[in-house]
């Protein structure tokens, strides 16, 4: 099926060892989180154990603490194509994007333009929204109902010569699409806006680039791809520097630090770089190479194969299901504009009572809106329960999904 080693993998999770009524249970709850290796949990640990302290202090434990930021740093610039000093931490990429929308909003003056979507997370749709009180115009971009893609033609004419900004998801978080971002963000620069990427759903599922995709900002959450609850944030650094953050007056005003309010999370910096680590380790195993950027990249290429044939094998179990809806692409041929992330709703079950049925037999399945609400909603489904969200990550096999089908078939 592919080049990965999927005993290796799953020896790496230790929450993939537990069981439920004698069995293993199955996580495809990877969009709202996924599981960590050992060496994560390791790498925390040691950081509270011999490390633990605040940064540019004059002894061993805080000089500790920097280099721990320092490696983090590294680490995700590894990961996104990008300089570390281009990298901004915080809690969540929510709260990142509100940090950044409000910086940006300084400049927002009555009549500019701001372009959402009906696809995306309320994180990169709300924080925008709330710069209507400062008289900007928010446009948002539709969808076509039949698969869940975004309506490019919508796109275009939302985007002129009053635009300042186009808010989109690299993929979407409820349905698995993956969006051209790479053509939204020439459309932006074609009339002189920035681009502000959520890659949070798609950073676990396929190689970042940002230098390539030439975006302006590009926020993710490490906790998505096998790492603690963090967030992270590629801005250019143009736009670090010119934008003016809020900020406690004591707090450095170099880039990226600047972005940072108050105290960060030293103990999950240490469990990114571990993540990082461990699918650069993943990469190698593939093929040897020298550099970490090269082995993620080779990693999370070698995860997207891996990932597809899941797909293949989870949708075509579902189609074949009586009474069930299938939201977003379904058509082997577009798989490529995909993740492992499906929505659907089941004849004679709420998303709620499906998901409880599942999780009574060790299946993790999330139910409800995801926070894509917007989506939701167009789809006419909010009212009543949202979907069934079946999300894979490359921990997942086929042989789980069986287990799914049989209780969805059930």
């Amino acid at each position: 099926m592919s080049a990965l080693d999927l005993t290796w993998i799953r020896a790496q999770f230790p929450a993939l060892m537990q069981e439920m009524n004698g069995r293993p249970v199955v996580f495809f709850d990877g969009p709202g989180g996924t599981q960590v290796p050992r060496r994560v949990i390791d790498a925390m640990a040691e950081y509270l154990t011999l490390h633990n302290s605040n940064t540019h202090g004059a002894f061993a434990t805080s000089q500790r603490t920097d280099a721990t930021v320092d490696a983090a740093r590294a680490a995700m610039a590894d990961f996104l194509g990008c300089e570390s000093d281009e990298v901004v931490f915080g809690p969540n990429m929510t709260t990142l994007t509100f940090a950044i929308s409000r910086a940006f909003g300084r400049d927002i003056r009555p009549g500019d333009e701001i372009v959402v979507t009906r696809l995306d997370h309320d994180a990169n749709v709300a924080p925008w929204q709330a710069l209507e009180e400062r008289g900007a115009i928010i446009r948002m971009v539709d969808i076509d109902v039949e698969d869940c893609t975004l309506d490019m033609a919508d796109m275009a004419r939302a985007i002129n010569s009053r635009t300042k900004l186009v808010a989109v998801g690299y993929a979407s978080n409820a349905v698995g699409t993956i969006n051209d971002v790479a053509t939204i963000t020439r459309m932006a620069h074609d009339v002189g806006a920035l681009v502000y990427i959520d890659a949070v759903h798609y950073a676990p599922h396929g190689p970042i680039d940002v230098r390539a995709l030439d975006c302006d900002f590009l926020a993710c959450s490490p906790y998505k791809f096998f790492a603690p609850h963090m967030g992270a944030l590629y801005g250019k650094r143009e736009h670090l520097e010119r934008l003016r953050p809020y900020k406690v007056r004591p707090a450095s005003d170099a880039v990226p630090d600047r972005w940072e309010t108050g105290t960060k999370n030293h103990e999950g910096l240490a469990g990114v770089t571990a993540a990082i680590d461990y699918l650069a380790e993943l990469g190698r195993r593939v093929k040897p190479t020298t550099t970490r950027r090269a082995a993620l990249v080779q990693a999370m290429e070698a995860i997207q194969a891996y990932e597809r044939t899941l797909s293949h094998h989870l949708i075509a179990g579902l189609l074949a299901i009586p009474g069930l809806t299938f939201y977003g692409i379904s058509d082997p041929a577009r798989f490529a504009w995909r993740t492992p992330t499906v929505a659907v709703r089941l004849e004679g079950s709420t998303p709620r009572e499906l998901a409880r049925r599942l999780g009574d037999q060790g299946i993790f399945c999330w139910d409800g809106n995801y926070y894509a609400i917007n989506l939701t909603e167009r789809l006419g489904v909010e009212a009543d329960g949202g979907m069934l969200r079946i999300g894979l990550v490359h921990y997942n096999t086929a042989e789980e999904i069986d287990r799914l089908l049989e209780v969805m078939r059930g």
